[in-house]
């Protein structure tokens, strides 16, 4: 399981990347899942959560010859640029839609930063499992099917289905209680 980058790391990354963008990709690797499941509780719908995580990476790569560091995380940063998308692409769909303009609606509280790390911890947890178990937990939870269906996909019994389930959940589990110490 990936882990968040101690400080001197990062900014020695950020350093390496600003002068070659080319070792953007370490910090996207560090940083991606934390950024999609920040931007995932917003937005809901799955595609659109990813092309706004895509987005937003676009964006920092972009801008990464103006960032400075001050000794705050470089996450912080791309929850800035995740937040700024997310406004941008529910003005844009207001602007979009036909009709009288909606009120405008109070902004969610923003969770903490916390439950953003625990939501990649559960993702890198999940990428972490089993092809089967991951198969299984995705179908279930992700994507809402059935066991039957899923049964049926994978060419094994119902109850066969539901062991895989139980022993992923287990291993899940497991993993976020050691995250959580």
């Amino acid at each position: 399981m990936t882990t968040p980058l101690a400080e001197a790391d990062e900014r020695r990354l950020i350093e390496a990347a600003q002068k070659d963008p080319r070792r953007f990709a370490e910090l996207y690797e560090a940083n991606f899942e934390r950024v999609y499941a920040y931007v995932a509780r917003r937005v809901r719908d799955r595609a659109a959560a990813e092309d706004v995580t895509a987005d937003v990476f676009h964006q920092a790569l972009a801008n990464l010859p103006r960032f400075e560091w001050r000794g705050v995380p470089f996450a912080a940063w791309l929850y800035r640029i995740a937040a700024n998308a997310i406004a941008d692409r529910g003005k844009r769909a207001a602007r979009e839609s036909s009709g009288p303009a909606p009120e405008p609606a109070a902004e969610p509280p923003e969770p903490a930063i916390e439950d953003s790390e625990r939501r990649a911890a559960l993702f890198r947890s999940v990428r972490d499992l089993p092809e089967d178990q991951r198969k299984v937990l995705v179908g279930r939870f992700a994507e809402q099917r059935s066991i039957r269906e899923i049964a049926g996909e994978l060419g094994r019994s119902e109850g066969a289905i539901k062991q895989l389930q139980f022993r992923a959940l287990e291993t899940l589990r497991a993993r976020m209680s050691e995250y959580h110490g």
